[in-house]
């Protein structure tokens, strides 16, 4: 019984490292390998400088961003943050019937 009250402390230690280091990185990680597995051409991303573009091209290491209709630029994989899912066009246009010239 002596020893458990030795053991406890290190357990509940290692315990609490689990949940405060180790869950939430493999969450960090799982989120990064999906972004990464969704980077094809055609894409909107945006990377962790915070500049949007479309995806041109993907290679094994670098992607080619287009950012304005004569620039393109090439930037590592891991750069990109976020994929930008398309909008939906309902979203773009005001409901018929609605209008706020009231």
């Amino acid at each position: 019984m002596e020893n458990l009250g030795v053991l406890l402390p290190l357990f509940l230690i290692i315990v609490a490292f689990f949940f405060l280091v180790l869950r939430p990185a493999r969450a960090r990680q799982q989120a990064f390998l999906k972004v990464q597995g969704e980077l094809a051409p055609g894409a909107r991303v945006m990377i962790a400088s915070g500049i949007f573009g479309d995806i041109v091209s993907v290679g094994d290491e670098t992607i080619e961003l287009r950012v304005a209709a004569n620039t393109v630029l090439t930037v590592k994989r891991q750069a990109v943050a976020q994929v930008i899912p398309p909008a939906s066009p309902q979203a773009e246009t005001p409901e018929a019937g609605s209008s706020t010239d009231d």
